[in-house]
């Protein structure tokens, strides 16, 4: 018979893996009928944690890393990471962890940051927003087997903890809407092209332009790097192209391509329709508000500390993979008010 695992506890009992975690680790954060249910499973299969992770559990700093791919100044611009922080910030309060941020923008700042961010005993795990492919820092703290959850999928998934949002489905479904409200010439602006982010939302577009017999138009597609400042330029370099509709990859690009599309003396979404991605407390301040694909980017952070404190408690192995929900959120900017 295979020994029991975590996993198996967790569905005799009906919780989620971290709540054993939590129960098993005396955690107080807990109700009391699901604790004395989790308990009552415990003791009726005699399941045992692995005293391996038991030890390097009780040996905690109580500090935990947050590592991005991000300048100081890109950090506080860029509406996206504030609110993962915020999260993540929530989370590491309520499990009595001390959260300390690590911004990465060179790679002088990794080779600074690798030998702290690494050291034994200075942290008890570390979240890493997932940057390009092949992040050598991802590969770098993955060797070193310290607890790692990436917030968004990296390049290299194995034996890798991660969490995301299905990027390709919820682009998919962003441009599946504009096609169903008639548009013809749908153009997209992209994230920066070695980013897995940008390879997912992008293959979601192509494939919807195709599953409907669309041409694929290279002038219709322009690359930014997810700021507003590359979503106006962007949108610059695809006006001449005539696009009736944008689906830009994120929030901030898309509200660059509005200035862009005013700047042109073009109405939105009478000339030319837009939808963003994420979701973000700016996307309905414009007029017209923005339609976008929202994305728990605050539960996303959440979550991703819930996934290391597991990994902390109960060991590396197996690697945990969360895929959160996306929703398209119709508001004005894709002029389906109007075309119905």
């Amino acid at each position: 018979m295979s020994e029991l695992t975590l996993e198996d506890v967790a569905k005799q009992a009906g919780v989620s893996r971290s709540t054993v975690s939590r129960v098993i680790n005396d955690h107080p954060n807990v109700r009391a009928d699901v604790r004395k249910r989790v308990q009552k499973v415990i003791e009726n299969t005699g399941y045992h944690p692995n005293a391996a992770a038991r030890t390097l559990a009780s040996a905690r700093s109580w500090m935990m890393g947050l590592v991005l791919p991000r300048s100081v100044s890109s950090f506080f611009t860029d509406p996206y990471f504030p609110r993962l922080t915020q999260g993540i910030a929530q989370a590491c309060n309520q499990y009595n962890y001390v959260l300390s941020l690590f911004l990465v923008s060179t790679k002088d700042d990794e080779e600074k940051i690798f030998p702290r961010v690494s050291r034994k005993g200075l942290l008890d795990g570390i979240i890493v927003q997932s940057g390009q492919v092949g992040d050598q820092l991802i590969e770098r703290l993955v060797n070193s087997n310290i607890p790692l959850v990436i917030a968004g999928r990296p390049s290299h998934t194995e034996d890798v903890s991660y969490i995301d949002v299905d990027n390709v489905n919820a682009a998919y479904i962003a441009v599946s809407h504009l096609i169903r409200l008639g548009y013809k010439r749908i153009a997209t602006i992209t994230g920066i092209n070695n980013s897995t982010v940008t390879i997912d939302r992008k293959e979601g577009y192509l494939k919807a332009l195709t599953e409907r017999d669309r041409i694929v138009d290279p002038s219709l597609i322009v690359e930014g790097d997810f700021t507003e400042a590359s979503g106006y330029y962007a949108m610059r370099q695809l006006l001449p192209s005539k696009p009736d509709a944008v689906f830009a990859a994120s929030d901030s690009m898309a509200i660059g391509a509005m200035r862009a599309i005013r700047e042109a003396d073009l109405c939105i979404p009478d000339d030319i329709a837009l939808v963003g991605f994420d979701d973000l407390p700016l996307a309905p301040l414009p007029d017209p508000q923005l339609t976008t694909v929202r994305q728990p980017v605050y539960q996303f952070g959440f979550q991703a500390v819930e996934i290391l404190i597991d990994l902390i408690e109960n060991g590396l192995k197996p690697a945990r993979r969360i895929i959160m929900d996306t929703e398209l959120v119709i508001r004005d900017s894709c002029g389906a008010s109007r075309r119905k």
